[in-house]
């Protein structure tokens, strides 16, 4: 049976599971992610949308869209961020400090042309995405 890994909101009032082993995860460092998150990177672990469910408090979410590459979701009672779908991608980012019991292991870095906070961790830098996602696949210097 597949791990279920379950997180939820700052209140708790949404709670969502992911099933199995995300597709990827590491840091994305783009102006939006940084933005949204508060912070200089955000920690991102990236799920097949049938792994991911909203399990309770589905009716709490808010969205916002800014592009088509991605659907922002909230909870409405506390402002905790919970998930961001990326439609063209098929793939649902669940913020890896929403799940405890995740064994976050970043593989790379993403859009790190646009870093604030660059970091000395050896993983492979990318100017953008992977080219198997429709990016360059380009490495930075570290």
């Amino acid at each position: 049976m597949s791990q279920q890994h379950r997180g939820s909101c700052f209140c708790g009032a949404v709670e969502v599971e992911a099933t199995g082993e995300p597709v990827a995860m590491g840091y994305c460092h783009c102006e939006s992610c940084r933005h949204w998150s508060a912070g200089p990177v955000n920690a991102f672990s990236l799920w097949a949308p049938d792994a991911v469910r909203v399990i309770r408090g589905g009716e709490e979410l808010g969205s916002y869209q800014k592009s088509p590459n991605s659907l922002r979701k909230w909870c409405k009672s506390c402002g905790g961020h919970v998930l961001t779908e990326h439609p063209e991608l098929g793939l649902i980012d669940v913020y890896a400090a929403l799940l405890p019991d995740l064994a976050f292991e970043p593989a790379l870095h993403v859009h790190y042309q646009e870093a604030v906070l660059k970091v000395a961790d050896g993983l492979p830098k990318l100017r953008d995405v992977p080219a198997e996602m429709g990016g360059t696949g380009e490495t930075l210097p570290e």
